[in-house]
């Protein structure tokens, strides 16, 4: 994984306190209460921190969750795993490949044609309409 460059302070400046939180320090928003859960303009969903197009729109479903979930990534390069252990759980974690940043989950439970969950906070997304 690359970082892009970056203090904490760096991040502070650019970033909201919950975008912060949620990608700097790997927390998650409140379900249902996500400025992209029921969101359904077409377009690309890119990371909030560097700007790297993580999901499109043709990928997003309603999963129920409370949380933008997508069946698959726009590019496998885009994003990352790793084993979450916390909270006595263990879960998939995704983040950006690009600069690091937490965007959420991933579960097996998802639609087909990949059968992923990709569980992914609001908070780490900006959105870029379909021109």
């Amino acid at each position: 994984m690359s970082e892009e460059k970056g203090t904490t302070t760096d991040w502070r400046e650019r970033l909201t306190p919950e975008q912060y939180h949620v990608t700097r320090e790997k927390g998650t928003e409140r379900a249902f209460t996500g400025k992209y859960h029921d969101h359904k303009e077409k377009g690309v969903y890119t990371c909030v921190c560097c700007g790297t197009p993580l999901f499109e729109s043709d990928t997003k479903y309603d999963s129920g969750s409370g949380w933008p979930s997508f069946f698959a990534p726009l590019s496998e390069e885009n994003v990352e795993t790793e084993e979450d252990r916390g909270y006595g759980m263990r879960r998939t974690e995704v983040h950006c490949s690009n600069c690091g940043a937490h965007l959420g989950h991933l579960f097996d439970d998802g639609p087909h044609p990949t059968g992923l969950r990709y569980c992914i906070n609001s908070a780490s997304l900006d959105f870029e309409p379909k021109r």
